[in-house]
């Protein structure tokens, strides 16, 4: 016990040291660095030292504007101004392409910073030491990557039906739902119940059948595509006896062995 904390001072010491320049040793750590490091100490000493801390290794990475796609800052209207929450949006990020637009909103921590000539945008936070800023730095930048590239090249979604029986059809109408826009399709699901399942095709999402046990989701909203996804997987979850179910793009399962009485 009293060598790890000998040790953590040490680190500690370091750090100080890189950060403030020179400084003299205590006296009490002088014995501490006559002693030899492992392997596998120094690597860790180097890299608490020479790494900067509270970054994102996502969120730090510049995403690139292609040509075809326009971005536009605006600000949101205040409508609940004693909301304290910290993730409360005041901007918002218009995303334009030849596949549709789409909306991000931007909390008051997070800076965009667009650079028209490289044609890319950096995300940063104002306190990258605060936990909460630091968790959704990168969460905020996948969100961007995702418009940007669902608005320029689209999002896909494939779903496997393995099982006996399993097909899918996509109908212009439907027995047990009611369209809730004009010109919705519905998916139409044999998954050996009683009863056919139908699901209504969300807003955006284009949905077809190139084989009676595969369903093809396209779209420019990422988030909205799996969810569907996921609402459809719900009807027949994977199991691991015999390897049916409804399986989404590369998932697999790992098959248990037969229950022998």
């Amino acid at each position: 016990m009293a060598c790890t904390n000998l040790q953590s001072s040490l680190r500690r010491l370091v750090r100080e040291a890189s950060r403030s320049g020179p400084r003299e040793i205590p006296s009490f750590l002088v014995p501490a660095l006559s002693r030899p490091f492992s392997a596998r100490q120094a690597s860790t000493l180097a890299a608490e030292t020479q790494t900067p801390s509270h970054q994102s290794r996502i969120g730090r990475a510049p995403i690139t504007i292609p040509p075809e796609v326009s971005l536009r800052f605006y600000e949101l209207p205040k409508g609940n101004v004693r909301s304290r929450h910290p993730d409360t949006p005041n901007m918002a990020l218009e995303v334009t392409g030849p596949l549709g637009q789409m909306t991000v909103p931007l909390p008051p921590y997070l800076q965009a910073e667009l650079d028209d000539s490289a044609k890319k945008i950096n995300i940063n936070v104002k306190d990258a030491a605060e936990k909460h800023q630091r968790a959704m730095w990168g969460t905020m930048r996948a969100l961007v990557q995702n418009s940007v590239s669902g608005v320029s090249e689209g999002h896909l979604c494939i779903l496997r039906l393995v099982g006996v029986g399993y097909r899918a059809t996509i109908e212009d109408t439907a027995q047990t739902k009611t369209p809730q826009y004009p010109g919705q399709k519905f998916v139409n699901l044999k998954l050996g119940y009683a009863h056919p399942v139908e699901m209504g095709v969300p807003r955006g999402v284009k949905a077809s059948t190139p084989q009676p046990t595969r369903i093809l989701l396209e779209g420019c909203d990422k988030q909205v595509i799996k969810q569907f996804a996921a609402e459809i997987r719900a009807w027949r979850k994977p199991e691991p006896y015999k390897g049916k179910g409804i399986f989404v793009n590369d998932e697999t399962i790992r098959l248990k062995a037969k229950k022998i009485k």
